[in-house]
């Protein structure tokens, strides 16, 4: 079999006629790019499939040797332009025998047409991303190549001037010489050694370099070793391609490496140096090779160490100072608090924590830069290093917080400042609504006040006088004391017809311990069953003596509700402030104290404060308390705003970063650091004291708090105002004994968010809502998960209720209440049942079921109870006095006749 290839190249299989042979061709193949997402591409070999042209009389040729043919007969081809639509081809009549091929219908004309143009179009790319590649990479090769060239370079100029400095520092060596001794003639000297950077040009091992040098004055140089033929070479190809000069070695003295040559032994040879030791620079790269290490081989790059040092020399000569000085010690005056830490100890020495730290393991201590060190050992430290110490106390940060006194030239009248106090129901609100022509009471829940108000009342006189109005209720103990401190009077109310009652005998209390004036105002004198002169005389048991007694304590009888010598208590109130000659500062920064505060939706926190010297302005910066701020509105008690208020004004503080709390001292300061620092150093004071409270629990308050011995009733508690919040704390922590205490895990001003219902369910605590409600998304979470809110408007309603609580925490009490006696007459042995005894009720009765007691000789011996109580042959469930009985014990069997039995039973009552 021959392969043959048909004139057209084709592949034919003949079946008739002449013998044909059967031939291959190889396929024609071609690189393809196929395109994928993200940007990748894959070369695709194809084959290529040439077009057919069928001939008249059904001959198929390919569409090459068709135009081959016409290119020879030089017969012109029609090319059809590229925007010209594709003729239709004339039907060809085939001949008998003959296959015809089908036209292609326009469709695919013209989606062959469309896909060829896509192909055009990524081949149009695909070339323009190439060269864009080739140009990129001519030129980074181009990048590469200049920095090369100037990496080589570099080394060429580096190696030159190393040679030419070796050549100085030999010829000067040579001259000293010479002085030292002038016999020396300064002939060349043959020594060997290899090239320093011997790479792919070095010389075989044991090959010499020899180098000559003139002597001085012209003498003739010696024969170099190696002969008189052959002239020794001065110079040597370096790796970089350049020449340089190799320096002699001098006669004698030290090799390079370290070594003693011969003793200067004119024309001998030196012994050829060792091999370089491993890891010396021998001019090879270590590490790994990458295109930084490559373009950066040869540049040295300044240390950091060097550098500080260089700064430092740059320091020293700028101020002065020569090297060869030490540096002079700065002396700092260090300002060290009662507690401070290594790191800002470091800070203000302007020394290295680390030395700090040396100094201090020296002394046995093992700290670091966060540890806190008290006062004395930071002054040690100190002191040690050279420093004068300036020792402040934290407390510091108060001094000259309030300003100093005034002089009595700046001194001007104020209005005095009065304190109602008084029982519950003895008309004080009352007494304040007919001053101030005001109703208040109708407001106010269940007829009492539930925390201070501050009012200012204006007489027809134009003189003005400030009112605090106290709660009356036991649970305001504290509210009352905080409304006496600030107050410089106090009008004592007191019902006629009630007289002295117990909270009555505490503000007297309070209002002698402030040491304030008392106003009696003797109120309901109106009323059927009044008696005054009961109340002046009660009053002398607690040291009031009245003006109509001898004494010097005004007594005003006066009627809320009739409004009966109103005129009169106005003017009481008015001659005891010209007696105690109130006066006060009007034109300097304002302080004071806090009387109230709260939360307020829409406005923030809300302070109601008493100006005690001073005048407040709307932008001043105020620190109340823990708690600072910007005053951006004030309020008086009418609802308006003001642009000041003066002494002895009672005014609502809008812009503080939380409510204070009631009773705290509040000052304006001049900037927002020294509030910002005031407030920090009492807030840390407070946190400071609750964490030494818990420090100081005793054994019983540890197992407590650990949950030994007592069960805890959590509370949320949420209220209107600040002063509210404190009061309701108190009462239940009063309610607390040993056994069940009330734990108030959160209290704060505001209503019941979602926060608290979080806290809430955590705990499985209920919340204690005064005079607040819960928004619409917290009662929709708190009715989700059971959380359980309690509104109250009225105080002692939470007091009755915590207290019902808690009493069903308490574990009841068992108690014993005796039933009768029996004596044992005669043991039986039953079988199968055991002992037996045969018993006489002797006093009381027995009931079976109940506990009994064996007695022997009037002592106890066994506790338990009956199992078995029979008559005759009957169980019977009770026995009286003088009747005959069996008993049997359960589980027990040591009974003796004349043992006696003591039955009793056990009592569960509810505490």
């Amino acid at each position: 079999m021959t392969d043959n290839k048909t004139p057209e190249g084709e592949k034919t299989l003949h079946a008739s006629g002449a013998p044909r042979t059967l031939s291959v061709k190889r396929p024609e193949t071609g690189v393809v790019r196929q395109a994928f997402s993200h940007g990748r591409s894959k070369a695709v070999v194809v084959e290529i499939k040439r077009p057919t042209v069928v001939r008249p009389g059904g001959k198929a040729e390919s569409a090459k040797s068709v135009v081959l043919e016409l290119v020879k007969a030089d017969v012109a081809v029609p090319v059809a332009p590229a925007s010209s639509k594709p003729l239709k081809p004339a039907p060809v009549q085939p001949k008998s025998g003959g296959m015809v091929l089908r036209t292609l219908t326009e469709e695919e004309k013209v989606a062959r047409s469309r896909a060829l143009k896509d192909a055009r179009v990524a081949e149009e790319e695909e070339r323009r991303r190439a060269q864009e590649d080739a140009k990129r990479r001519a030129e980074d090769e181009e990048r590469l190549e200049r920095e090369r060239e100037a990496a080589a370079k570099r080394k060429i100029e580096d190696e030159l001037r190393r040679v030419a400095d070796e050549d100085s520092r030999r010829k000067i060596e040579v001259d000293a010489r010479r002085r030292l001794d002038p016999d020396d003639d300064g002939s060349v000297t043959t020594t060997t050694q290899p090239h320093p950077r011997s790479a792919s040009n070095a010389a075989p091992r044991g090959a010499t370099t020899t180098s000559t040098r003139p002597a001085p004055g012209g003498a003739p140089a010696r024969t170099p070793a190696g002969g008189p033929g052959r002239s020794p070479p001065s110079t040597r190809p370096q790796p970089s391609g350049g020449l340089s000069t190799l320096p002699p070695r001098r006669a004698g003295g030290d090799d390079d490496d370290g070594r003693k040559r011969a003793g200067g032994a004119k024309g001998v040879p030196a012994k050829a140096p060792a091999a370089p030791r491993k890891g010396a620079d021998d001019g090879r790269r270590t590490g790994k090779l990458s295109v930084v290490t490559a373009l950066n081989e040869t540049e040295r790059v300044r240390s950091m160490a060097a550098y500080k040092r260089h700064v430092q020399r740059a320091q020293r000569a700028q101020h002065g100072v020569k090297d060869s000085e030490p540096p002079q010690k700065i002396i700092r005056d260090v300002v060290i608090p009662e507690s401070i830490t290594v790191q800002e100890l470091a800070n203000r020495m302007a020394t290295r924590a680390v030395d700090i730290i040396k100094s201090l393991m020296k002394q046995g201590q093992m700290v670091t830069i966060n540890t806190s060190l008290d006062a004395d050992t930071a002054q040690l430290i100190a002191e040690e290093f050279g420093h004068s110490v300036k020792r402040v106390a934290e407390a510091d940060v108060l001094e000259g917080l309030k300003g100093e006194l005034d002089s009595d030239e700046t001194l001007t009248p104020r209005a005095p400042v009065v304190t109602i106090m008084g029982h519950v129901d003895h008309g004080k609100t009352s007494l304040l609504d007919a001053l101030r022509q005001t109703d208040v009471a109708a407001g106010e829940a269940g007829g009492i006040t539930q925390h201070i108000g501050a009012y200012q009342v204006t007489l027809p006189s134009k003189q003005k006088i400030t009112f605090l109005d106290t709660p009356g209720h036991a649970a305001f103990t504290a509210m009352r004391a905080r409304g006496a401190k600030v107050t410089d009077i106090v009008v004592l109310v007191v019902a006629a017809d009630d007289g002295v009652m117990p909270q009555t005998i505490e503000a007297i209390n309070h209002a002698k311990a402030a040491k304030v004036p008392i106003i009696v105002a003797i109120n309901k004198i109106d009323k059927p069953g009044a008696t005054p002169d009961r109340v002046r005389t009660e009053l002398l048991t607690y040291e009031i003596v009245v003006e109509s007694m001898g004494g010097e304590t005004q007594a005003i009888e006066v009627s809320a509700t009739k409004k009966l010598n109103l005129d009169k208590l106005e003017e009481a109130i008015l001659l005891q402030a010209e007696v105690l000659d109130l006066k006060a500062n009007r034109n300097r920064p304002a302080s004071g104290a806090v009387v109230e505060a709260k939360l307020d939706k829409g406005r923030g926190p809300v302070a109601t404060v008493l100006v005690a010297r001073g005048t407040i302005k709307v932008g001043d910066i105020v620190v109340a308390g823990a708690e600072w701020g910007r005053v951006r509105a004030l309020v008086n008690e009418r609802g308006e705003q003001v642009p000041s208020a003066g002494p002895s004004e009672p005014v609502e503080i809008l812009g503080l970063s939380a409510p204070p709390e009631a009773g705290d001292d509040f000052a304006v300061v001049e900037n927002d650091s020294r509030a910002r620092e005031v407030a920090d150093f009492r807030a840390r004071k407070k946190r400071d004291a609750r964490t030494r409270a818990g420090g100081r629990a005793s054994l019983d308050q540890v197992l407590a708090d650990k949950g030994v011995g007592a069960k805890y009733l959590p509370l949320v508690v949420k209220s209107d105002v600040q002063g509210s919040v404190e009061a309701i704390s108190a009462a239940l922590s009063q309610l607390s004994t040993a056994e069940v205490k009330a734990q108030v895990l959160h209290a704060g001003v505001g209503g019941v968010t979602q926060s608290d219902i979080i806290l809430a369910r955590a705990s499985g605590a209920p919340i204690i809502a005064f005079n607040v409600r819960a928004t619409a998304e917290a009662r929709d979470m708190a009715k989700r998960d059971g959380v359980e809110i309690r509104y109250y408007s009225i105080i002692y309603n939470i007091i009755d209720d915590i207290r019902l609580a808690m009493s069903g925490l308490l574990s009841p009490t068992l108690r014993e209440n005796f039933l009768g006696y029996a004596s044992i007459l005669e043991v039986f042995n039953i079988t199968k049942v055991g002992k037996v005894a045969g018993c006489q009720v002797t006093e009381g009765k027995v009931l079976r079921g109940n506990k009994v007691r064996l007695l022997r000789d009037n002592v106890v011996i066994h506790e338990g109870t009956l199992s078995t109580l029979k008559r005759f042959k009957d169980e019977v469930k009770e026995v009286v006095t003088g009747q005959e009985c069996g008993m049997a014990f359960e589980n027990y069997q040591d009974i003796q006749k004349g043992d006696q039995i003591e039955c009793f039973e056990v009592e569960t009552v509810k505490r």
